[in-house]
C-alpha cells in the first residue's frame, strides 16, 4: 500500500462529498485547455496554464464550497506563484488534490461510432508516482454516444471492465477512485434512450467493480444526469430530469457508495446548478448527491480573466459565486436570486 489504507480511503471518500461541498474538475487535457483559451484569445503556453490554475486554486474561501480538485498530470507537477506545489496550495485551503489518470478515448476497433478509453498500461507505476506527488484520489472517464444501435454491448462491457481495473489499481495504491461513465448529450435523441443507455452502463460498471473486488465504500461515482440530447426537439423540464436521474441511480447504484458527484457534461453553468438543486430537493437518497463540474464551474471565471493579471480578482469572484451556488444546490436551497448576489 503506497497511499491510504482502507479506512483512510473511506474517510477521504466521505470528505469529498461532505455536506455543502463538491469537486472542481480542473483536469483538462492540453488540447481541451487550448480550446478553452482560444475562446478568450489566450495562447495555451505552460506559463499561461500555470497562471490560470494558480488563479483558480488560490481563490479566497474556495475551500468552503470545494472539497477536492481533479488535476491533470502537468498541473500536479507544477508550482504556484509562491513556489509551493499546487497540491500544497490546495491542501492549505483544506481541499483534497486528485488526479485524472486515463489517456483519453479512441475509436473502438470493429465498432464504428463507439469509443474506448485507454491508459491502463503502466497505471500501477503512475499511481505510485501520483501518490508521492500528493494526490489522494483519482479519476477515469469512459464515454458512451447515444445513436441508433450505439453504444454496442461490447462498448459498454469493454469500458466497464476498464473502469473496474482502474478502480482496483487505484485502491491498491491507496487512492480513492472516482468512476466516471459518461453518456454524452451531443446528439438529437430524446431522454428515453439516454435513460436506457445510462442504466445499461451503470449496470455493467457495478458488475465489473464487483468482479475486481473494489470496495464500494471507498469510491465515488461520477455519472451524467439523465437529459435529452442537445439537438433534441423534445426538451424536458428540470423536474423530469431530476426524476429520471434519481430513478436511474436508485435502480443501479448500491447504497454502500458514499456519494454520487454528477458531471455537467456540456450543460450551461446555471442549468447544471438548477438540476442538481432539483435532484436534492427530492431528498431521501442513500448517498450524498454532489457535483464534479469542470466548465460549469470555470466558464464565468475564464471569461472574466481573459488572460490579464488585473482581472484576477474578478475571475476569482466569479468562481466563488458559482461554487457557492452549487454548494446551495447540494441541499436543495439554491434560488435564482443567488445569481444576482
Amino acid at each position: 500500500m503506497i497511499g491510504m489504507d482502507k479506512h483512510g480511503m473511506q474517510e477521504t471518500a466521505k470528505a469529498l462529498v461532505a455536506r455543502g461541498k463538491g469537486i472542481l474538475a480542473a483536469d483538462e487535457s492540453s488540447p481541451t485547455i487550448e480550446k478553452r483559451f482560444k475562446t478568450i484569445g489566450v495562447s495555451s503556453t505552460e506559463e499561461n496554464r500555470r497562471t490560470y490554475r494558480n488563479l483558480l486554486f488560490t481563490t479566497p474561501g474556495l475551500g468552503s464550497y470545494i472539497s477536492g480538485v481533479i488535476l491533470f498530470d502537468e498541473t500536479l507537477r507544477q508550482v504556484g506563484a509562491d513556489g509551493r506545489t499546487f497540491a500544497e496550495v490546495l491542501k492549505e485551503q483544506g481541499i483534497i488534490p486528485g488526479i485524472k489518470v486515463d489517456k483519453g478515448t479512441k475509436p473502438l476497433a470493429g465498432f464504428p461510432g463507439d469509443k474506448i478509453t485507454e491508459g491502463l498500461d503502466g497505471l500501477r507505476e503512475r499511481f505510485a508516482e501520483y501518490s508521492k506527488l500528493g494526490a489522494q484520489f483519482s479519476k477515469w472517464r469512459a464515454v458512451f454516444t447515444v445513436a441508433p444501435n450505439i453504444p454496442s454491448a461490447n462498448c459498454i462491457d469493454s469500458n466497464a471492465e476498464a473502469l473496474g481495473r482502474f478502480a482496483a489499481l487505484s485502491q491498491e495504491a491507496g487512492l480513492v477512485p472516482i468512476v466516471e461513465p459518461e453518456v454524452l448529450m451531443d446528439d438529437d435523441q430524446p431522454i428515453e434512450p439516454h435513460l436506457a443507455v445510462t442504466e445499461a452502463a451503470l449496470n455493467a460498471v457495478f458488475q465489473a467493480l464487483q468482479r475486481h473486488h473494489v470496495q464500494l465504500e471507498a469510491m465515488l461515482l461520477k455519472p451524467n444526469m439523465v437529459v435529452p440530447g442537445k439537438g433534441c426537439l423534445q426538451q424536458v423540464g428540470n423536474e423530469q430530469i431530476a426524476d429520471a436521474t434519481l430513478t436511474c441511480m436508485l435502480r443501479h447504484v448500491p447504497a454502500a457508495v458514499p456519494g454520487i458527484v454528477f458531471l455537467s457534461g456540456g450543460q450551461s453553468d446555471i442549468a447544471a446548478t438548477e438540476r442538481l438543486n432539483e435532484i436534492n430537493r427530492r431528498g431521501n437518497a442513500p448517498w450524498q448527491l454532489s457535483f464534479s463540474y469542470g466548465r460549469a464551474l470555470q466558464a464565468p471565471a475564464l471569461s472574466a480573466w481573459k488572460g490579464r493579471a488585473e482581472n484576477m480578482a474578478a475571475a476569482q469572484a466569479a468562481l466563488e459565486q458559482r461554487a457557492r451556488c452549487n454548494s446551495a444546490a447540494r441541499s436543495g436551497s439554491y434560488t435564482s436570486d443567488m445569481e444576482r448576489a
